[in-house]
């Protein structure tokens, strides 16, 4: 999903983080949902991380699918779409860290220490280790819904719920 950008909040003469080596356009900025992005050419236009060089081209111009880009993903990617795992040969997007979904299989974009998130948000329960898909926070909505969810079952005992 496409979305205005908004500026980065860390003081720099430009609101555009611009790597060097890049093409003019390779620039972060932050998705309407507090994301981390790429900026197209138009410089109105932010699309997620992992929209890039994700087959799809989602710039009005096709530069987030460049060959110049998306050649040796994640090596020819700027430093600012990939986030690393816990495990050094894995990578994700850098949307995808922080967003309560175990991307990397070992929670490591989720959990210290590698990654240090928010704590669980409105809307999300947080319980010990949980199953498989979350790590520490587990969407409400999953709360007695008769499956576990949580290691120590507390999704059905002791969540409120939704």
């Amino acid at each position: 999903r496409q979305g205005t950008c908004a500026k980065l909040s860390v003081p720099s003469p430009s609101p555009w983080k611009h790597e060097q080596g890049l093409p003019p356009g390779a620039q972060a900025c932050v998705t309407l949902a507090n994301r981390t992005g790429f900026l197209c050419h138009d410089r109105r236009s932010c699309i997620p991380a992992s929209g890039v060089c994700d087959g799809i081209r989602t710039c009005a111009h096709g530069e987030d699918e460049e060959e110049g880009l998306c050649r040796d993903v994640p090596r020819s990617l700027p430093s600012f779409l990939v986030a690393h795992c816990g495990d050094p040969a894995s990578w994700i997007y850098a949307d995808q860290k922080c967003d309560g979904i175990n991307s990397c299989g070992d929670c490591s974009d989720e959990l210290s220490p590698v990654t240090v998130c928010p704590p669980c948000g409105p809307g999300w329960w947080h319980c010990p280790s949980t199953v498989f898909k979350y790590c520490d926070c587990i969407p409400r909505s999953l709360c007695r819904d008769r499956v576990q969810h949580c290691s120590d079952w507390s999704d059905e005992y002791s969540c409120p719920g939704p």
